[in-house]
């Protein structure tokens, strides 16, 4: 049986697991370089795309936590075999994305440290499974969650502060934006509840038992917290890009959040993007190998017994393939793009099964919720065919 402090603790760890998989290098440079586009109206952006993540988290988690399944099985009971097609594409995104993540890393490790990029990714590869290697690892796994968070949320806090960002200007256009952009929205959506990324904490949730209409209320808690950690990170990366800007300074395009803590903080600036990269990258790493194979796991029992080995191998084929393959951009637009069908399947799933009684019984989903659910999936599958069209 659960104690209070077990729940609580299991909530933390799965919020912050969901927050630091959506904080990726892909993140970090998605949020500077939308600033660049459209300035202090990027907080309008930021605040509906809250919203609309709060509204897809709730909407996973809760039927997750009522049903007591993992999203996959979940989806096998709404219809036999879509829980094996949304299994085949949250591996496939997630190992692209591990790939990209293990390459961030070792750029960040270059930034901080001066390593060369492939030493620096095989070394983040070697922390990664080091925390999967250990026998408490579901506990390791949440700690350097932890840890790494509150690093990131320091760092970009201290660089928001140095960059000066014309606050008034920034609180005005988040509420009246002179410029609204549907495709941020939808990135955003997407970098931060989308593929494997709002399941990693549902699915931790389910590890620990957390499960059943009672726990609700406190799962209800989690979800908003998760989200509230992520974009807590995006919004002050908002200001320190906004900041540059305002001062007329230009950020390169090649590296633009470097550019940023750069341009803030002169060298140690730069240092410091480096340990956030490094960070983001290879937590990122962890919570996509984790959350993948915990896709797969209840087809197999011989998986079930051999998880952790499973995970250690699931990160050693990204950094193998990094290695040989070099930077893997066609892989991380194609992860993008996979990223994007993704959500609207899996949502769709957790809308119909939250109707579907031999799921969750006589669970009874809020109306708004399901509306929420229903927009998102119209909007997402839109701009998920868009994308695709190459339109």
């Amino acid at each position: 049986m659960h104690t209070k402090r077990n729940t609580t603790s299991a909530l933390i760890a799965a919020a912050m697991l969901m927050a630091i998989s959506a904080v990726g290098p892909g993140f970090l440079t998605q949020t500077t370089v939308f600033t660049k586009t459209l300035g202090a109206s990027f907080g309008f952006v930021i605040l509906l795309s809250i919203f609309v993540d709060i509204g897809v988290q709730l909407n996973i988690w809760r039927v997750l936590t009522v049903s007591g399944q993992r999203a996959q099985d979940v989806a096998n009971r709404v219809l036999p075999g879509l829980g094996t097609i949304l299994s085949c594409l949250i591996v496939i995104g997630g190992l692209a994305f591990s790939i990209g993540n293990v390459a961030g890393a070792g750029l960040g490790l270059e930034a901080l440290i001066g390593l060369d990029v492939t030493t620096g990714s095989v070394l983040a590869a070697g922390i990664a499974i080091a925390v999967f290697a250990n026998r408490q690892a579901g506990q390791v796994m949440d700690r350097f969650a932890q840890l790494m968070g509150f690093i990131m949320i320091l760092a970009i806090i201290y660089i928001a502060f140095v960059a000066k960002p014309p606050m008034a200007e920034a609180a005005l256009r988040t509420v009246a934006p002179s410029a609204i952009d549907f495709m941020a929205i939808v990135t955003l959506v997407g970098g931060t509840v989308g593929g494997y990324i709002t399941f990693a904490g549902g699915h931790r949730l389910i590890d620990a038992g957390v499960v059943g209409k009672e726990s609700l209320p406190e799962v209800n808690r989690s979800a908003v917290m998760g989200i509230s950690v992520a974009s807590t990170i995006r919004i002050f990366l908002f200001l320190a890009s906004l900041g540059i800007i305002s001062q007329g300074m230009a950020i390169d395009d090649s590296n633009p959040t470097g550019s940023v803590f750069q341009l803030a903080a002169g060298e140690f600036g730069y240092r410091l993007f480096g340990l956030v990269m490094f960070a983001a990258a290879v937590t990122s790493v962890i919570g996509s190998a984790y959350t993948s194979v915990s896709f797969v796991k209840s087809f197999s029992p011989f998986i079930q017994r051999n998880e952790n080995w499973i995970i250690i191998a699931f990160i050693t084929i990204s950094i193998c393939i990094f290695v040989i393959v070099g930077k893997p951009v066609n892989l991380l637009i194609m992860a993008g793009a996979v990223n994007g069908i993704i959500l609207p399947i899996s949502l769709s799933v957790m809308l119909i099964a939250a109707y579907k009684k031999d799921i969750v019984g006589s669970y009874k989903q809020p109306l708004l919720l399901t509306c929420v659910g229903v927009v998102i999936v119209v909007a997402m599958t839109w701009m998920s065919v868009r994308i695709l069209l190459g339109g």
